[in-house]
């Protein structure tokens, strides 16, 4: 019985490595569906009824062509996740282009529930990601040029910035279907209903005339 401890953490640790990520298929395929009629609850979507899966269910031509740069941020990031690509559905992958303008910016947002490993098809980004308190914030950053690989560890708050002086594009993936997409600036600023001028007047330290100003602003989501 001196051993049941020890096997309840094992068992407890096991639990939380298996529901780290998305839940693996229990089936071949599993087509995202509006159809609630026929269709059967998995991974957060209905399922297609697998006899009426075709090819296009697994083809998205989304991110062929570059996105609407013409905004504050200087970037547009167009999303293939589930919503966007059916056929990811229980499959724990997805993708997503970003497309930046000379100076053009994506703002620091975290993915909570997915690690993103992004690669430079053209210019120069600089990017980055900022640890937890547990390693004491520490800022982990590089430029990377065309062919570059860099990875953002999952739900830390990360960023990239095109310093070069012609356009950029990159292509991410993640180890979700649905990443999820928190932009800090948004998020904190832009909340609905708004958080409280109080609250955010204390955590930055600022002047409440300042945090009633920033919550004014239109913060625009480049997704």
């Amino acid at each position: 019985m001196k051993f049941l401890p020890i096997s309840f953490l094992i068992l407890a640790l096991a639990t939380v490595i298996a529901l780290a990520d998305d839940p693996s298929p229990l089936q071949d395929i599993c087509v995202a569906t509006n159809d609630l009629e026929s269709g059967v609850f998995v991974n957060g979507k209905f399922c297609k009824d697998p006899k009426q899966a075709t090819a296009d269910d697994f083809v998205f031509m989304g991110l062929r062509n570059p996105g609407h740069t013409s905004n504050p941020l200087g970037s547009k990031v167009t999303q293939a996740f589930v919503d966007q690509f059916p056929g990811l559905n229980t499959l724990g992958i997805s993708m997503a282009r970003i497309d930046f303008v000379p100076g053009g910016l994506n703002p620091p947002h975290t993915h909570p529930r997915g690690t993103e490993l992004l690669i430079v098809v053209e210019g120069t980004l600089l990017v980055g990601f900022v640890t937890s308190d547990q390693l004491n914030n520490t800022l982990f950053t590089k430029v990377l040029y065309k062919g570059d690989v860099f990875v953002f560890p999952i739900g830390l708050i990360h960023f990239q910035l095109n310093i070069g002086n012609t356009y950029a594009l990159s292509f991410s993936s993640f180890s979700s279907q649905n990443p999820g997409l928190i932009t800090i600036a948004n998020a904190v600023f832009g909340a609905k209903p708004p958080i409280s001028a109080d609250v955010l007047t204390k955590a930055f330290q600022l002047d409440k005339k300042v945090i009633e100003y920033l919550e004014a602003q239109f913060w625009y989501d480049n997704n």
